[in-house]
């Protein structure tokens, strides 16, 4: 996109002190006659860039012009380039990757050792160990479709397996917990609704476009919901599964049963997501009490035990 590439080229400029038009246009994949176009329509914008011919010659920004580079401190552009670069890891697109080239042309070079160490303090990589091949494709057709407001058409696995048919009005990429959402107005619902992408398939961005609606965000937090309908029940665990246990609860809710078992106080929730946990930990978990819930979990081992009976 030529406003993208323009201010890419204001960014650079910034941070040299002269570049070639051939070497601007290598850059950004372009013939050195767009260049000058752009620089003419840099100034045109107001902002002075003057080129000098001959041997290391080039374009540069009037020196009275540039930014002061020192209005970052390398607290701010080490938290800058982190969130940057942790959030390219799962979206792609020109526009990262323009943004972490302009907010690294602020680093000056005596301060690039600095940050680069402080960058590295931390990481956070967002992208998942394995999962559905398709997401980073819908992310892309579904970040086009916000941009243009246009209808997401879409086979949904709901509660339960069942299949259905939506066209959904989008209004937010959301990741939580490592997954991603879309939040949009589902025309069967007639509704606001929040989508797992995992679960969508033959997704497709049609031609018809729609009008914004008042937005409602989605409820992200739910933690007073669980606080209210979890409780505690006790489970005993081999050591072996310890560390997976430990995703769901603290170290505080073990207490040491033997050399190699802990009594856990574990919180449940009495639904088919929290079954499932508890027996994902196979024979390395047995549910103490309450005792209803030790019945229910007896009653699911049975039946996963018939389906291999014959």
């Amino acid at each position: 996109m030529k406003v993208d590439r323009l201010v890419s080229i204001i960014m650079i400029l910034l941070d040299k002190k002269r570049i070639g038009a051939q070497a601007l246009a290598d850059m950004f994949e372009v013939s050195p006659r767009t260049i000058y176009r752009d620089i003419d329509a840099i100034n045109m914008a107001g902002i002075p860039v003057r080129g000098a011919a001959g041997v290391g010659g080039g374009f540069e920004i009037m020196p009275e012009y540039k930014i002061d580079k020192k209005v970052f401190s390398t607290a701010d552009l080490s938290a800058l380039l982190m969130g940057l670069s942790s959030l390219s890891n799962i979206v792609r697109g020109d526009e990262l990757v323009h943004a972490l080239a302009k907010v690294k042309s602020f680093i000056p070079a005596d301060r690039a050792k600095d940050i680069e160490l402080k960058l590295n303090q931390i990481c956070i990589d967002l992208s998942p160990w394995l999962g559905n091949s398709n997401i980073q494709t819908y992310l892309e057709i579904i970040k086009s479709a916000l941009q243009e407001n246009k209808l997401l058409s879409f086979e949904y696995i709901a509660h339960r397996g069942k299949s259905t048919t939506r066209t959904v009005e989008p209004y937010q990429l959301v990741m939580k917990s490592s997954h991603w959402y879309l939040q949009g107005y589902c025309h069967k619902r007639k509704d606001f609704r929040l989508f797992r992408l995992s679960r969508m398939s033959n997704l497709q961005m049609q031609e018809e476009t729609f009008a914004l609606r008042d937005y409602q965000k989605p409820i992200l937090d739910f933690t007073d919901t669980l606080e209210t309908l979890q409780t505690e029940i006790k489970i005993r665990i081999h050591k072996s599964v310890m560390d997976r246990v430990l995703d769901f609860c603290s170290y505080e809710d073990f207490s040491p049963a033997g050399e190699e078992h802990y009594i856990v106080s574990f919180p449940f929730i009495e639904n088919e997501y929290y079954y499932d946990i508890l027996l994902s930990f196979g024979d390395k978990c047995e549910c103490l009490e309450p005792s209803h819930i030790r019945e229910e979990m007896k009653r699911r081992i049975h039946d996963i035990a018939a389906l291999y009976q014959n």
